[in-house]
């Protein structure tokens, strides 16, 4: 039996993911960058995976994140409300 790996870690990417819609209190709770780049959840994306996080420095209580994996993202915007998006990137 062969495993795909790619697709076993945009599964695993996804799966991340849908947690961080599903409840995202759980997740989001960042007073600085540093707290961001220190989250633990972090390392339940596949290897591989990047994240930029923009806007939390000087205390900020708005700020915008993006993760992705290959051809898949999630983006998650704290503003007024907080506003989360995943999907794949047209190729």
């Amino acid at each position: 039996m062969l495993i795909d790996f790619v697709q076993h870690q945009l599964k695993q990417f996804d799966e991340m993911a849908s947690r961080i819609q599903a409840a995202p209190e759980d997740y989001i709770n960042f007073d600085s960058v540093s707290d961001f780049y220190k989250a633990e959840w972090l390392n339940d994306f596949p290897k591989g995976s990047t994240w930029t996080v923009t806007g939390l420095d000087d205390g900020a209580e708005q700020f915008y994140a993006i993760i992705e994996y290959r051809n898949h993202f999630l983006s998650i915007s704290c503003c007024e409300k907080v506003e989360i998006r995943c999907g794949v990137y047209d190729q």
